[in-house]
């Protein structure tokens, strides 16, 4: 029998809003930017041990966030947030 120890999920998110909105630059970067604050946040209140790896603000406004989360809460993973 075999199971899952520890895990973790290196993932690539990009926030962004859809250009045919018509949003300006500065206001697609607002919304971006609290849509992120809300998705670290929503991280914190749900106690998901995370490392940030990267942040990014691209040129068109939007964000791209390197992350890594641990997925199973039962087991140390600190294994991977040491890397």
């Amino acid at each position: 029998m075999k199971r899952i120890q520890s895990s973790a999920i290196f993932q690539t998110l990009i926030f962004s809003q859809k250009p045919e909105i018509g949003y300006t630059r500065d206001e697609a970067c607002r919304m971006n930017r609290a849509e992120v604050d809300h998705y670290i946040e929503k991280l914190e209140r749900t106690r998901t041990r995370y490392k940030i790896t990267d942040r990014q603000e691209q040129t068109d406004g939007s964000i791209l966030l390197r992350i890594r989360k641990q997925y199973n809460d039962r087991i140390d993973a600190k294994e991977y947030f040491e890397l």
